[in-house]
């Protein structure tokens, strides 16, 4: 698990897991979940105090990383809008809760993220049979080696 894991706040897990367990793209709650636009970050402009925003910034990432418009093209010809919200409106309930969305925004906070890694987005790679031995009983053997050698040289 990720040391970030911790970091969400107790409070926001509940949340999070309602927000996750709905079947339309998630990407704009959790934007609104965290803390906004830090006060450090290069979008800031002097004239204009916008440190805590929570608004999307049309940037396109959530939109360009849906599989399910990746797979139908033909659904962002309905908007021309590039926000999180002209997403759920465009994907709706056909939803594959895969997150990338999530991910791909620049809004979300990195703990957030880490916690959808964490408890949401399955392993893709099936673990090797033969490294799963390997891992388990050579490592055994190998540990148990050390400790013969380890004994013998202390033992001298």
């Amino acid at each position: 698990m990720s040391p970030y894991f911790n970091y969400v706040p107790p409070r926001y897990r509940g949340t999070l897991d309602i927000v996750l367990d709905d079947k339309f793209p998630p990407v704009a709650r959790c934007r609104l979940l965290s803390e906004g636009i830090k006060p450090y970050h290069r979008l800031a402009l002097a004239e204009v105090e916008i440190a805590g925003d929570k608004g999307c910034l049309a940037c396109g990432n959530c939109v360009d990383s849906c599989p399910v418009l990746r797979r139908e093209p033909e659904r962002l010809q309905k908007t021309e809008q590039r926000t999180s919200m002209a997403l759920e409106a465009i994907v709706g309930e056909d939803c594959e809760q895969c997150y990338a969305c999530i991910l791909a925004c620049p809004q979300v906070e990195t703990n957030i993220k880490d916690f959808v890694v964490d408890t949401r987005v399955p392993e893709v790679i099936a673990p090797s049979k033969t490294m799963s031995f390997l891992d388990k009983y050579l490592m055994a053997v190998v540990a148990m080696a050390i400790g013969v050698l380890l004994g013998l040289f202390l033992r001298t």
